[in-house]
């Protein structure tokens, strides 16, 4: 593990992973692996990425909470512009952490990374004025396969930062700000139910 530290089994959630890659920087700049499988696989992260996906977001943009039902993937998420707050919720009906969350803050200066086993729901809220968010993926994505859950639910009660509302009764971003900007959701992510009506792995 020459290029990367692993924190394992962040916030207590067995599989969740925290991948920090070294740095190496002068005046000229910086240089890093941002993956290597054998690193990877000398941590005892064995992984097979089929699909990298890139995306921008403006500040107050949340994406999530997503997963793919009968084809689940691994992800492997990093910020290379911007900061976002990245959350993973435990969906695997057989885990001990089953509707517990755990949120990393990735940051282009951190540069840490955020692994993310299959049988758990994905999203993040964008902090900065814009975010570059990147992640690998262990399975191709899979358009009529995808389920997700409210971002909202009470019962995980995830500590979004920088946010500020009152909870509605539903996924709707109505009336929430994140350091005083809107709070922005697709249409489809303001429809999703809570824990208990949510698909389990």
């Amino acid at each position: 593990m020459g290029q990367i530290k692993v924190e394992y089994n962040v916030g207590g959630i067995e599989g969740l992973c925290v991948i920090t890659p070294a740095v190496h920087g002068d005046a000229r700049g910086y240089f890093m692996e941002t993956y290597s499988q054998r690193d990877m696989e000398e941590a005892g992260l064995d992984i097979a990425f089929v699909q990298d996906n890139q995306s921008m977001s403006a500040k107050g943009v949340l994406r999530g909470l997503h997963f793919q039902k009968s084809y689940p993937q691994t992800k492997l998420v990093r910020v290379i512009r911007g900061s976002v707050f990245d959350v993973a919720v435990d969906l695997r009906s057989g885990s001990a952490t089953y509707g517990k969350w755990h949120g990393e803050l990735l940051t282009e200066e951190n540069k840490r990374q955020f692994l993310i086993p299959r049988g758990f729901a994905h999203g993040f809220l964008v902090l900065s004025d814009t975010a570059e968010f990147c992640y690998k993926c262990d399975d191709f994505y899979h358009p009529n396969d995808e389920g997700g859950m409210a971002w909202n639910d009470p019962e995980i009660g995830i500590a979004w930062p920088m946010l500020t509302g009152a909870y509605p009764g539903n996924a709707s971003a109505g009336g929430y700000t994140v350091d005083g900007t809107p709070l922005k959701l697709s249409d489809k992510d303001q429809k999703w139910l809570g824990l208990k009506d949510t698909f389990k792995f």
